[in-house]
């Protein structure tokens, strides 16, 4: 199971090596430390503009069937 996330803390260091490098010394960094800062940026938006949506063969869920056939908790 740890053998799976060493690759991602790897990454995950050489990421913030770059970041770390632009943020102090400007003067100094180059192509690729740019092409890592941005794929990294770029690849945190992935996970909020890339989720599946509903699936049409789910169903409905339990609650919505309880509020369609009336059923359920509150006032009647």
């Amino acid at each position: 199971m740890a053998m799976r996330w060493v690759p991602a803390l790897v990454v995950a260091a050489l990421w913030w090596w770059a970041v770390l490098r632009m943020a102090l010394v400007p003067g100094r960094t180059g192509i690729v430390e740019g092409a890592m800062v941005a794929g990294g940026w770029g690849l945190s938006l992935l996970p909020v503009h890339v989720t599946p949506g509903p699936s049409a063969r789910s169903g409905p869920t339990r609650a919505s069937r309880r509020r369609r056939w009336g059923g359920g908790s509150g006032p009647s």
